[in-house]
């Protein structure tokens, strides 16, 4: 059995499976309070202004929540928000999606607090990733990820991530 045939099986199942590193993560499927601080955050999108000419490449901030994505080292990982420049292939649609996402947006679940804020901006900086920002609903704190910096904030807050997407957290 591959591992989107097994992860199929554990979503029938309620479970929410990745694949990190080789190392199988499984949580419980996120609450109802978890979905509503998903549809809220991707509900206020919007493409940033251009500064000047320099800026060339449009980027339509394609929010896909809950998609499978597969990393070049095989790992397996389903961000609750992946955003993108560009709609990924239709192939892909079936399957994992195997664009790096350009930003990711993690909301906190409760007792997964280790994997959401320590273990998954690691692990998507290293892939690629240019923007990971995770968000705790209950103390409503904001951790935006960068290569070499992390900045923390008071939700609500509106980012400017480095693909040019506009997003309030």
């Amino acid at each position: 059995m591959d591992l989107l045939e097994l992860t199929n099986r554990a979503n029938a199942a309620g479970i929410k499976l990745e694949m990190m590193n080789g190392l199988p993560i499984w949580e419980a499927f996120p609450n109802w309070r978890h979905q509503e601080a998903i549809d809220r955050i991707r509900r206020t999108f919007a493409t940033a202004p251009k500064r000047d000419n320099s800026q060339t490449d449009d980027c339509a901030c394609v929010h896909i929540p809950d998609v499978y994505v597969l990393f070049p080292d095989g790992s397996l990982k389903r961000p609750d928000v992946a955003i993108y420049c560009t709609m990924p292939s239709e192939e892909e649609k079936e399957t994992a999606v195997k664009l790096i996402p350009e930003a990711v947006i993690e909301v906190v679940s409760k007792g997964y607090e280790v994997k959401d804020l320590e273990l998954n901006p690691l692990f998507y900086l290293s892939h690629g990733v240019k923007d990971v920002v995770v968000f705790n609903p209950a103390t409503l704190n904001v951790s935006h990820f960068r290569r070499n910096k992390r900045n923390h904030y008071l939700s609500p807050i509106t980012l400017e991530l480095e693909c040019g997407c506009i997003v309030t957290v």
